[in-house]
């Protein structure tokens, strides 16, 4: 009499006897009002547990209040609580970052999660695309807990069964404009779990002065700017080589001669030689009496000097065999650093063939060889192409400035580092807010942090170049 058609849909199972109607009746199963009634008060213990143990300061900051106004009234209570607000505002007074720390970032956390993230967290989701509908029931992410700090607040999720880290950093748009964000990144905290953090505010609008020349001599990682959370940004220079991605504008000069400053007091006393290559002409010529005669601007001058640091890489090399794996910087053997500006101009635009292969040579042995033996390279350019800049990925650490399209962020920073969050294409053209502030891809984490160089000015430079004189 019927014939089941694909699938288990009702209105696809049809009667093949006319005039005959159809009627589902679906199991009900009676589930006793006592194992409700359990399970409905189990999950309110356990989102009441879960609630207690993440904000506790901000529920003690609600709860002793209107205990004490039950308790005792309001005229006691507000005894009770106005010495308490008074010994609170002291410390924030007297002591603000401990107060901050302890009191102040939970509060915002708790205001944020109660009032922006868990009300919108539903609608969001589901907008997105990031929830999922399976047989009539929604199952949607869980919001874990939230933190917040001075410029940021930090979200840990608990992806459903089955999404992948690319399902969430394909939508940081939806994330960031629904939570009402700038941007939003992703970044992995544990297997099914993700942290999104939504900045509130971009600490790194304004322009960094010039740090100061540092007083003790040093080829560790040198302070050349400021991250997105606050923290100085340290630049891995000794046992490493950086390759320095951004348009014409972008802030590279800020990078190189920052990085050059942090290293003055080590290479007055010799531990650091810093050897210049120069084909625009523009750039470092205005420190050549810093670089003891290792300065060249002419692509030919460019190739001689790129083989002499292969020659020092060698003779090192053949040196240090059997004896030690890595370098330490002394007077015999300096750390020497391989600045290279604009080296798109050697490798890929320069009209003479067998120049232009001896110089990517010559940078190719030195990425590759010359980090263990104390001779790194820093090279910058603007067009992060691969017919461009074939040996890109020979440099372990990675800066991508202002770039002119959203497919070089990948280009200079790996596969999927614009979908964790570094939107080096939407950086800001103007100077004053943009020259300087980039993406940094370390060798040991695939996560890019956000940072501003310092902006060192010609009279800068000048005093520099004044006290070597």
């Amino acid at each position: 009499m019927f014939k089941r058609m694909p699938g288990d849909e009702p209105h696809r199972i049809v009667s093949t006897t006319p005039d005959t109607a159809v009627v589902f009746k679906p199991a009900v199963v009676q589930t006793p009002a006592i194992i409700t009634l359990v399970i409905f008060i189990a999950r309110f213990m356990t989102g009441l547990f879960r609630l207690t143990w993440r904000h506790p300061i901000a529920l003690a900051a609600i709860a002793v209040p209107a205990g004490l106004c039950l308790v005792y009234g309001w005229r006691a209570a507000l005894l009770l609580v106005v010495p308490a607000l008074v010994a609170m505002g002291a410390w924030a007074v007297l002591d603000r970052p401990t107060f901050v720390r302890w009191i102040g970032w939970r509060l915002l956390a708790f205001a944020r999660w109660f009032w922006v993230y868990r009300r919108h967290w539903q609608p969001v989701m589901t907008v997105a695309g990031l929830a999922r509908h399976i047989r009539g029931r929604e199952y949607v992410p869980r919001l874990v807990k939230v933190t917040s700090d001075s410029w940021a607040d930090r979200l840990t999720v608990r992806m459903l069964d089955g999404q992948a880290v690319k399902d969430w950093s394909d939508r940081i748009e939806n994330l960031s404009h629904g939570f009402g964000s700038e941007t939003c990144r992703v970044s992995v905290a544990k297997a099914g779990q993700l942290v999104l953090t939504f900045p509130r505010h971009d600490p790194l609008s304004a322009p960094i002065a010039a740090l100061p020349v540092p007083d003790t001599p040093t080829v560790g990682p040198v302070e050349i700017g400021r991250q997105e959370d606050g923290s100085p940004w340290l630049l891995r220079l000794h046992g490493t080589h950086v390759l320095v991605a951004g348009a014409t504008g972008a802030g590279k000069g800020s990078i190189i001669w920052s990085a050059i400053r942090g290293l003055m007091p080590a290479m007055r006393a010799c531990l650091v030689e810093v050897w210049a290559l120069d084909p625009k002409l523009m750039e470092l010529s205005y420190g050549k009496a810093l670089f003891g005669g290792r300065y060249a601007a002419d692509p030919a001058d460019c190739a001689d000097l790129l083989d002499e640091a292969v020659s020092v890489m060698h003779k090192r090399a053949a040196r240090f065999a059997g004896v030690q794996r890595s370098h330490t910087p002394t007077l015999d053997d300096p750390f020497v650093l391989v600045v290279v500006d604009e080296v798109a101009f050697l490798t890929a635009y320069q009209s003479d063939r067998q120049l232009r292969q001896r110089i990517s040579a010559a940078l190719a042995t030195l990425t590759t060889q010359g980090r263990a033996v104390g001779v790194g390279v820093l090279a910058a350019l603007q067009d992060p192409r691969k017919e461009v800049m074939n040996i890109r990925n020979l440099f372990p650490d990675k800066i991508a400035l202002r770039l002119d399209e959203s497919e070089q962020v990948d280009m200079v920073l790996g596969d999927g580092a614009r979908d964790r969050g570094a939107l080096a294409d939407r950086i800001s053209p103007r100077p004053e807010r943009g020259a300087g502030v980039g993406y940094v891809r370390l060798e040991t984490s695939p996560d890019p942090i956000r940072v501003r160089a310092a902006y060192v000015s010609d009279d800068d430079i000048r005093a520099m170049v004044g006290e070597v004189r």
